[in-house]
């Protein structure tokens, strides 16, 4: 059977590719995919993801095991039509928590919850099903700091994934914790679609705000977040993350400009 949605055009960013899907898209592909028992993975690659794996080639190899890679951040979305090969939108971890769980929901598909700090996994699955009644919650795990480098943790989590046997498994850990984490787990449930969610759960339960609309629009989200934790946040974002994507958007222009402005678009396909 195959999938009514084609993921078959990307930008090429270096590091990475990134599928051109709306949210919409993605969500109605996974859908398919599920239907079809073909299981998968999405990173969601926002500015912090890219740097990464522009540093770490072991990284990007990993997270180009991916089966489809969306723009989590703006400045990916500006350089594709700084480039010529615009992203249609924006499509976040966060934002898809929300609508694959109402889609799983509607079609009698279950999720796991992986990750999180203390409580925010119990009261996202929570959240999940005020929304969506029907939603089935197969369970919800936070492993303990350091879970990782423990036989005896990562056994038990191996155990409970293989048991619950979920449709969706997000897991909340920032990059690439959650994408290795993904690597090694995922064949315990090959039918299954996995997606690297980062801070969602604290964001759906409620207890760090998200920023407005309109700021995740201006994609100012970043300025929103080192607001609430300056002391964690500011040299990921101020010393790190501010800069790439500055070059990333400098190096898009000029790449444009290359072209004559109206060379036609490399399009990578799969």
């Amino acid at each position: 059977m195959e999938a009514a949605v084609q993921p078959s055009q990307r930008v090429d960013f270096g590091p990475c590719q990134v599928h051109r899907l709306t949210e919409h898209d993605c969500v109605t592909f996974v859908a398919e995919e599920l239907a079809a028992r073909r299981g998968g993975w999405i990173v969601t690659a926002n500015v912090d993801i890219l740097r990464r794996m522009a540093i770490d080639t072991d990284f990007a190899a990993l997270c180009s095991r991916a089966s489809l890679v969306v723009a989590d951040g703006m400045p990916l979305v500006w350089a594709s039509r700084l480039r010529g090969e615009p992203l249609p939108e924006r499509v976040t971890g966060s934002s898809l928590i929300w609508t694959l769980s109402a889609m799983a929901a509607r079609r009698r598909r279950s999720v796991y919850l992986l990750g999180g700090v203390p409580g925010t996994a119990e009261r996202t699955a929570l959240a999940l099903r005020r929304s969506n009644p029907m939603l089935q919650v197969a369970g919800v795990s936070c492993p303990d700091t350091g879970f990782e480098t423990r036989p005896d943790a990562m056994a038990r989590i191996a155990h409970d994934l293989a048991a619950a046997r979920p449709d969706i498994v997000y897991v909340a850990f920032g990059a690439p914790k959650s994408e290795r984490l993904i690597a090694s787990l995922r064949q315990l449930v090959p039918e299954a679609w996995w997606i690297g969610v980062g801070i969602s759960f604290s964001f759906a339960s409620g207890e760090i705000a998200r920023a407005p609309g309109w700021m995740q629009r201006a994609g100012l989200e970043w300025l929103h977040r080192l607001a609430q934790e300056p002391a964690r946040l500011a040299r990921r974002y101020l010393f790190d993350d501010v800069p790439f994507a500055a070059g990333l958007l400098v190096r898009a222009a000029w790449s444009r400009m290359r072209q004559g402005g109206g060379a036609r678009p490399q399009v990578a396909e799969p």
